[in-house]
C-alpha cells in the first residue's frame, strides 16, 4: 500500500475528481492530470502510470514543449500532414499536429499551442516558436 507523502504541494487550482474538467475560462488550453499522491504529471488517464492511485488533479498546461517524433502521414488526407509526439514543459506527452511544412518539423524543435482541439482531427494543434538554422542537407 501506498502512503502518501505530504512532500507534494496541492494547488488549490484544479479538480481533484481524476477526470478532466473542461468547464474551464479558457478552452483553448491543454488540461492535463497530475497524481496527488507522486506528483506525475499525464495526459487522460485513469490510474497514475507511476504509483497506481487513483487520486488525479486536473491542470492547465502552459502550452509550450518540445516535440519529441515527428512523422508525415499520406493517409486519409488530401495532402500530406504531420503527427508529432509532444512533450510539455509540465512532463506529460501528448499527440498532436505542427503547423508548418510537414518535412520541416524536427525532433528537438520548441513549440507553442496554437488550438487545444483541431476542428477535424480534435487533437492540439502547436506551432514553431522559432525557425532553427537548417544546414544544407
Amino acid at each position: 500500500m501506498y502512503h502518501h507523502s505530504g512532500s507534494v504541494t496541492q494547488q488549490a487550482a484544479g479538480s481533484a475528481t481524476g477526470l478532466l474538467d473542461s468547464r474551464g475560462p479558457d478552452t483553448d488550453a491543454i488540461l492535463f492530470q497530475r497524481c496527488t499522491w507522486c506528483g506525475t504529471a499525464m495526459f487522460h488517464r485513469l490510474l497514475c502510470p507511476v504509483c497506481r492511485g487513483s487520486e488525479l488533479r486536473t491542470e492547465r498546461s502552459e502550452g509550450v514543449g518540445t516535440v519529441r517524433h515527428s512523422t508525415v502521414v499520406h493517409r486519409n488526407t488530401p495532402a500530406a500532414r504531420n503527427v508529432s509526439l509532444v512533450e510539455m514543459a509540465e512532463g506529460f506527452v501528448v499527440r498532436g499536429r505542427v503547423m508548418g511544412p510537414p518535412m520541416g518539423i524536427h525532433s528537438g524543435d520548441r513549440v507553442r499551442l496554437s488550438t487545444a482541439q483541431d476542428p477535424v482531427r480534435g487533437e492540439p494543434v502547436f506551432q514553431l516558436l522559432d525557425e532553427p538554422y537548417r544546414a544544407w542537407r
